[in-house]
């Protein structure tokens, strides 16, 4: 799926183009969504182990513009990119009707997990056991 982000501190423009060759989690939450702030730590936790081994992930919120502080609050405690839903255009994903979301790509622009499929959630074991044989793989 195609799509295009600029973080919240607009210090770093991400997209299909820039991630080429990483393995791509993107993560939908929000603020007020329990689920979403329950698996950030584990996210960021696999993201810190493995960033130089070619993986990227950006979450983007999907809160009203009104709560960009919120936003901004929870961003400083996590490692990796977050966006804000007015400055990403995620078309490519269709609709997002449910939070948390992650979609998983791999390396070559594939849709490895769909995150209107099955659990929701993201947790350590389902990173280690689909994202690092993609970061094993060229």
């Amino acid at each position: 799926p195609k799509f295009d982000a600029t973080t919240i501190d607009r210090a770093t423009t991400l997209g299909t183009s820039t991630v080429g060759g990483k393995v791509t989690i993107v993560n939908f939450w929000a603020t007020w969504c329990a689920p979403c702030k329950a698996e950030m730590p584990a996210i960021d936790e696999y993201y810190r182990r493995h960033k130089g081994d070619g993986l990227e992930v950006i979450a983007i919120s999907m809160d009203a513009a009104k709560d960009l502080n919120k936003v901004k609050a929870i961003a400083q405690q996590f490692s990796f990119h977050i966006a804000h839903k007015d400055d990403v255009n995620f078309k490519g994903f269709g609709r997002i009707w449910r939070l948390p979301s992650t979609f998983i790509i791999d390396r070559h622009g594939v849709l490895v997990k769909n995150g209107h499929e099955g659990e929701p959630e993201v947790t350590l074991e389902l990173l280690e056991s689909v994202v690092s044989p993609l970061l094993k793989s060229q």
